[in-house]
């Protein structure tokens, strides 16, 4: 990756800037892992989960399937109630990796599954939030990774070109809805090889 190629990063924020998890929540709510592990495998899941990163409202989805599984009613509403224990914090490795990033002059852009609320809170809770040069949070704009759409709603909005455009996220399915619009996607695996993917827009004037 030549260093005149890369003019724009954008990155995910759950998983590659801020510890998400659910677990971190319901840890405290289980006494036995397993049985934590086949509730979010079985009731709460990612694919329920998915339509609160397309906007709908939390509170009301936790009400309808805790109707369906009311051995599980707090479980499920401390979804929505404790939403923000999910987020344990930043991790600040990655900071460190975006600080760098934007100190080289290159803009950078937040490109996020999250939910509209979720955002809000974020952007107060984070400092880092206030670095980003736009965003592009599914919940606000009603589409979600990997559909393409929202991948164009960044180019576009941000006048950006696809080769140009570095894309960074921990989910391998977007890495490649992206690399298919032609962006330079790389899958994030840890602060130190996101930075030798980045080594050249770190280190635009190297021999």
């Amino acid at each position: 990756m030549g260093s005149q190629q890369i003019d724009a990063v954008a990155f995910d924020l759950g998983g590659v800037l801020i510890d998400w998890d659910p677990r971190h929540l319901y840890r405290q709510m289980f006494d036995d892992p397993a049985e934590m592990e086949d509730f979010l495998a079985r009731v709460c899941t990612m694919d329920w989960h998915r339509e609160h990163d397309l906007g709908i409202d939390i509170a009301a989805s936790c009400r309808t399937l805790a109707e369906l599984h009311p051995g599980y009613q707090n479980q499920i509403m401390a979804w929505a109630e404790r939403n923000e224990e999910m987020a344990l914090g930043a991790i600040e490795p990655v900071v460190r990796v975006l600080a760098e990033v934007k100190a080289s002059g290159v803009r950078c852009f937040a490109l996020s599954n999250m939910e509209p609320d979720s955002w809000v809170t974020r952007c107060e809770r984070f400092e880092f939030m206030t670095w980003f040069d736009g965003h592009v949070i599914s919940g606000v704009e009603g589409v979600a990774k990997p559909d393409p759409r929202i991948f164009r709603l960044l180019l576009d909005r941000y006048a950006l070109e696809p080769a140009r455009t570095m894309f960074v996220d921990d989910q391998p399915r977007n890495v490649e809805a992206a690399r298919a619009l032609g962006i330079s996607a790389v899958p994030f695996t840890g602060p130190d090889q996101l930075r030798r993917d980045l080594h050249d827009v770190l280190h635009p004037h190297r021999l």
